[in-house]
């Protein structure tokens, strides 16, 4: 029987997920939860298979979540349902172990469908979402050379962001106004030659910086 993680904070779609999740999986046994702080709790008290985690959510970021379970169960398939098509979010989610993106615009048995090929160990991406991950590695393939550069203050900040944290959430971790996050931020996308999150994303991930 599979152990199913949905965290999601609208009750509706919450119910939607939940009957895709019956119908890909014929036995499961599902979780329900609606913030970060629920499903880190659920996370500590269960072994998960899967998990379909939403991005916004009303306490954080579900990149939170999915580092999380990640860290816990690295076997565990993670599944991003989310409105949140920009390139950052998915180069967030990605790079913090979700094994699939799909928008929530899928239709139910597409839904079912992908749920099913992730458990046979295929990734899943919406279209649209794919053909965003190419472009954007066809134009971000060749690493900066001024990595060096960053100091190590710069290097937390960069790595929070590529986790997928907004600058209040970084500057509440590291203990900064949220101004002086600002500020390293603008010196980072300076050094890097970078000018988006999603930049900033990806090179986090190259330095191994979205790990810990």
């Amino acid at each position: 029987m599979k152990k199913v993680l949905i965290v999601e904070d609208i009750a509706e779609t919450r119910q939607w997920l939940c009957e895709a999740a019956r119908t890909a999986f014929d036995i499961c046994d599902i979780r329900e939860t609606q913030n970060v702080r629920e499903a880190k709790h659920a996370i500590e008290g269960h072994d998960f298979d899967i998990a379909i985690v939403d991005l916004g959510l009303p306490d954080g970021s579900g990149t939170q979540v999915i580092r999380h379970l990640s860290q816990k169960t690295p076997d565990a398939l993670i599944l991003v349902a989310t409105i949140m098509g920009d390139d950052a979010s998915v180069i967030a989610a990605l790079s913090q172990g979700a094994g699939g993106y799909l928008l929530k615009d899928s239709p139910f048995d597409v839904f079912v469908r992908h749920l099913r090929q992730m458990q046979e160990g295929i990734p899943v991406l919406s279209p649209s979402i794919a053909r965003r991950i190419i472009d954007h590695f066809k134009n971000t393939a060749t690493p900066p050379e001024q990595n060096s550069e960053l100091t190590p203050r710069e290097r937390e900040v960069l790595g929070l962001i590529g986790r997928g944290l907004r600058n209040a959430e970084a500057a509440k971790s590291l203990g900064l106004a949220e101004s002086t996050v600002s500020s390293h931020i603008k010196s980072i996308y300076s050094k890097l030659g970078i000018s988006t999150r999603a930049e900033a994303a990806l090179q986090a991930a190259k330095l191994g910086l979205t790990k810990s």
